[in-house]
């Protein structure tokens, strides 16, 4: 990959508004990040779409360096294979530390920021004793479960860091020195940009991110509706193993990791448990940019997801706007495939592509995994 993509990419990234499976589309229909950046203001519509600039790339690429850390953007060699395997990976990740760890075998520990004495001590337990069996501990460097976890994997081994903020803001402000530790030993990575401070709509991004590196995910105490319980169910999308501590019934925080071990979650009372089903590496094909466009098919061949946006033909604007009034009406809260919504449209496929994405671009719907699209949340 040329140097001048790479930094289209990390523009694309941190273009406004934009995510990651959005990226991914606009890659995969124009051939590169570069050419994708010069179509935005044509696909926009005249909406006014805010991407860096070229210098803004350049200074956030230094800014790293001068941290002593480095940037992979998506189909680098050393970008990990397990996160490239999902869908919404995200196009750039800052890397603080040694970037190699993020290819070993993984297990993510999360759980409970207000975990119990109990909890924690097995948390860090189970953490130590996959870091003596060679596994890389993967955690969010949260108060409670996610500090047990990296501190107990510290004490024999290597464990990674998943974080929300920006590289240089760390958060928890008095996990700075644990983090320090990890990238010392092991790495710490980061989506957002350096400065970036901690906002709730950005954890459940870094979650993403745990569940993605990891072949399993083990949950020790996590009450209904938690975050842990988001990795978890990001884990299950990304066809990952999934494990769950056992918990008191009486203890509000063991009600979530019971329940997913009542839909068949491993049960989890030693690293021996974790480590006879886990996988031996990730899966076979990650969801490489390059492979995003189409290979020529016969009329009868299923299509590929997001086929349709591989067309370069832009469809005329009366047809995108009869698309926009219908999907109006179709889209909601609850996510549906965008297959489904080119079947009840009474639009071409190219117009439904392109009114989704002039929704996207607006911040009115949200892409997500598996080609599904919903309204955003206000």
């Amino acid at each position: 990959m040329s140097p001048a993509e790479r930094r289209a990419r990390l523009r694309l990234a941190r273009a406004e508004g934009i995510g990651a499976i959005t990226a991914r589309m606009l890659i995969a229909r124009h051939g590169s990040a570069r050419d994708a950046i010069a179509a935005l203001p044509r696909l926009a519509r005249g909406r006014a779409v805010t991407v860096p600039d070229e210098a803004a790339a350049e200074a956030e690429e230094a800014a790293l360096a001068r941290l002593g850390a480095r940037l992979l953007v998506l189909d680098d060699p050393d970008y990990p294979h397990a996160l490239a395997a999902i869908e919404d990976a995200p196009l750039a990740l800052a890397v603080l530390g040694d970037p190699a760890h993020l290819g070993r075998r993984s297990v993510a520990i999360v759980g409970a920021r207000n975990a119990s004495a109990g909890g924690r001590v097995l948390a860090e337990r189970l953490a130590r004793e996959l870091a003596e069996a060679g596994i890389v501990v993967v955690s969010g460097l949260a108060r409670g479960i996610d500090a047990a976890a990296h501190q107990g994997a510290l004490a024999c081994g290597v464990t990674v860091a998943a974080v929300a903020t920006g590289l240089d803001r760390p958060y928890p402000p008095e996990h700075a020195a644990l983090q320090a530790r990890i990238a010392a030993t092991g790495a710490v990575v980061a989506e957002a940009p350096l400065g970036t401070a901690a906002l709730p709509k950005l954890f459940p991004r870094r979650n993403r991110i745990i569940a993605g590196l990891a072949l399993g995910v083990v949950v020790v105490e996590a009450a209904p509706k938690s975050g842990s319980l988001i990795t978890a169910r990001l884990a299950l999308e990304s066809g990952r193993e999934l494990f769950a501590v056992p918990g008191s019934p009486l203890d509000p925080r063991a009600r979530g990791a019971n329940d997913l071990i009542r839909q068949g979650a491993h049960l989890v009372e030693s690293a021996e448990d974790i480590l006879a089903h886990l996988p031996e590496g990730p899966p076979a094909e990650p969801f490489r940019l390059a492979l995003a466009l189409p290979a020529e098919e016969d009329e009868e061949t299923e299509p590929e997801p997001h086929a349709e946006m591989t067309d370069a033909a832009e469809p005329p604007g009366d047809e995108v706007a009869a698309a926009l009034a219908a999907l109006r009406t179709l889209l909601s809260p609850s996510p549906v495939t965008v297959d489904e919504l080119i079947r009840r449209c009474p639009c071409s496929a190219p117009a439904v592509s392109a009114a989704l994405l002039e929704l996207d671009l607006e911040g009115r719907i949200e892409r997500l995994p598996g080609n599904r699209v919903a309204l955003a949340s206000r």
